[in-house]
C-alpha cells in the first residue's frame, strides 16, 4: 500500500474525489494482460485489491515484480506517451479503478492546480521506483547510510509529510468505491 501512499499524499481531497468519479471501478479476472509490453496503454490504473505481476519479453517469463493493492500502473506510458517496457498481468482476481487517458489528459489541461499535484505525485511515485530498483540491482549500497542522513530531510512517507492524510485518502477511496479487504 505504500506506494499509492506516495502518490496520494501530494493530492487533495478533492483530487481523490475527483479521480473516484472519472474512473471506473473493474473486476479484473486472474490471467488477464493489463498492460502489454510495446502496445499503446489508454489507461491509467490504481491497484484496489489483489496481485499483479511484471515481466518483460526479454526476461522471457521470469517474474520481475509484484504489484499489490495501492500500486499505480500506466504511469509511465501516460507521462511519456511511449508503448509500456512491461508487460503487467493479474495474477488473481483483482480490483482496479482505471482511468482513461483522454479523460485524465483533459482534466489535467482544464486544471493546472490539479495538474501541478498530479505530476508531482507521479514524480515521486517514479523517484521511489527508481531508487528501489537501483538498490535492487546492488547499486549504492555502501552509501545507504549515509544517504538516509543525507541534509535531514524526510522521505516522502515521513510523518513530517503527512502519511496519516495519504492512508485517509486511501481508506475513503476504498469506501467510495465501495471495497472490502
Amino acid at each position: 500500500m505504500h506506494k499509492v501512499l506516495f502518490f496520494l499524499n501530494e493530492l487533495s481531497d478533492r483530487d481523490v474525489d475527483w479521480l473516484i468519479e472519472a474512473g471506473e471501478k473493474r473486476a479484473i479476472p486472474s490471467g488477464t494482460v493489463l498492460i502489454q509490453e510495446g502496445k499503446p496503454v489508454d489507461t491509467l490504473y490504481i491497484m484496489l485489491d489483489g496481485t499483479l505481476v511484471v515481466s518483460i519479453a526479454a526476461m522471457g517469463v521470469r517474474e520481475l515484480a509484484r504489484l499489490y493493492s495501492g500500486e499505480v500502473v500506466g504511469e509511465m506510458s501516460f507521462v511519456d506517451d511511449c508503448p509500456p517496457s512491461a508487460t503487467v498481468k493479474t495474477m488473481e482476481n483483482s480490483l482496479v479503478l482505471s482511468i482513461s487517458r483522454e479523460h485524465l489528459a483533459q482534466k489535467l489541461n482544464d486544471d493546472e492546480s490539479f495538474a501541478s499535484r498530479f505530476y508531482k505525485a507521479l514524480a515521486i511515485l517514479l523517484s521511489h521506483r527508481l531508487r528501489g530498483t537501483v538498490k535492487q540491482l546492488g547499486y549504492g549500497q555502501e552509501d545507504a547510510s549515509e544517504d538516509s542522513k543525507s541534509n535531514g530531510q524526510a522521505s516522502p512517507l515521513s510523518p513530517k509529510n503527512d502519511v496519516a492524510i495519504a492512508e485517509t485518502r486511501f481508506d475513503h477511496l476504498l469506501k467510495r468505491l465501495e471495497v472490502t479487504l
